[in-house]
């Protein structure tokens, strides 16, 4: 039998927690559904398997009664940096790489979290170009600014993310600078120094691109969010499968591109690119720790399936509470470790190889990837 539970986890896509006095608007169901609609969270969100399993999960770790409101009662008895520190802890947590560009205005710096683990962070590109874009007078100042931005990244900065998938879909096109700055002007038209929501395909194209040269010449890796997320975007437009004209493409063929969230539903998907392109890898946080057992049991199977274990990557996807790192630790070890004796006993995998890889995915896979000592 497997024993996963003293592997240190490096947690390699994950959110800042929220203010306090943030996280207190929020209803605690909130953090455990990707819908953002109030009467499904008011009214269904507590019935998913999810919730039901996390707050007997919470109640384990908090040694209270397996109710809401006996586990808030305990989190606020704790307060926050003391409730970190125990789901940090009770983790094995050992670095996490914060994506801080969601909803940056309503979350704590990066900097509060070092006092529970090394952290390093990514830079998240259309918040980047959204800042930028009010900045810059001209297209030529926003581009020249855009670079200048990622290739003088500060030595914390282990990689870029891209939540193309939410704005304008994954099926990333050659925009040319002439069509990028065209699309430039007519957003500078239309929002008058307004805050912008980059949606515009051509210009977030074009940005990726970009990206996608900068991160070639360092071979840092670029995140892709893929698959399932919040309301409001094309489901099939986040399929992975979008990518690969990019994948195909020469000029970035040494970027290591990371498709985060098991892609879900399109998980075997995700597994085949895995294994037919090299830079090409994958983890299957938010798939885990929010399906069901069996969902999360078959969507790290799916991915074995094909991709090669030395490119599967744990994260958790944990945001708004700290709970969250906890939970996707405590799933993520325990799914590994179910799938993987599966294997042992289908013959795939011996007990040792097994071993090994349950290391190399919790741990050593991101630490190679990330370059981090």
């Amino acid at each position: 039998m497997l024993t996963l539970t003293d592997i240190p986890i490096i947690d390699h896509h994950a959110h800042n927690l929220l203010k306090p006095e943030i996280a207190s608007q929020y209803p605690y169901t909130s953090s455990f559904t990707e819908a953002r609609d109030e009467q499904l969270i008011k009214n269904h969100a507590h019935t998913t398997l999810c919730y039901r399993r996390s707050i007997r999960d919470m109640s384990k770790l908090l040694e209270c009664e397996a109710e809401e409101s006996s586990i808030l009662r305990e989190r606020e008895k704790l307060g926050l940096e003391k409730l970190t520190r125990l789901c940090f802890e009770r983790g094995k947590i050992e670095s996490i790489i914060l994506d801080d560009g969601f909803l940056p205005e309503q979350i704590l710096p990066y900097t509060w979290h070092q006092q529970f683990t090394s952290v390093y962070r990514l830079i998240r590109l259309e918040i980047l170009a959204e800042k930028l874009f009010s900045q810059a007078p001209s297209f030529e100042d926003f581009i020249n600014q855009f670079l200048s931005h990622l290739e003088s990244k500060p030595s914390d900065i282990v990689g870029f993310k891209s939540i193309s998938a939410y704005r304008s879909g994954l099926a990333i096109e050659f925009v040319s600078e002439r069509e990028a700055k065209s699309a430039f002007q007519l957003l500078k038209n239309i929002n008058q120094n307004q805050p912008l929501r980059l949606t515009n395909k051509a210009l977030i194209d074009f940005i990726l691109l970009q990206a996608l040269e900068i991160a070639a010449q360092s071979q840092i890796p670029l995140q892709f969010h893929t698959g399932f997320g919040t309301q409001g975007f094309d489901l099939f437009l986040a399929n992975p499968l979008h990518l690969r004209p990019i994948l195909e493409d020469s000029r970035y063929q040494d970027v290591p591109i990371v498709l985060l969230h098991g892609s879900y539903p399109y998980t075997r998907e995700l597994g085949y690119l895995a294994s037919v392109y090299p830079q090409v890898y994958v983890d299957f946080g938010l798939a885990i720790p929010f399906l069901s057992v069996s969902g999360m049991r078959q969507t790290l199977s799916m991915l074995l399936e094909l991709s090669p274990t030395s490119k599967i990557l744990y994260s958790s996807d944990a945001h708004f509470i700290p709970d969250l790192y906890y939970l996707g630790s405590l799933w993520g070890r325990k799914i590994l470790q179910q799938v993987l004796e599966a294997s042992i006993i289908d013959g795939d995998l011996t007990q040792g190889e097994a071993e090994k890889i349950a290391v190399d995915i919790l741990r050593e896979n991101a630490r190679k990837l990330y370059q981090i000592n």
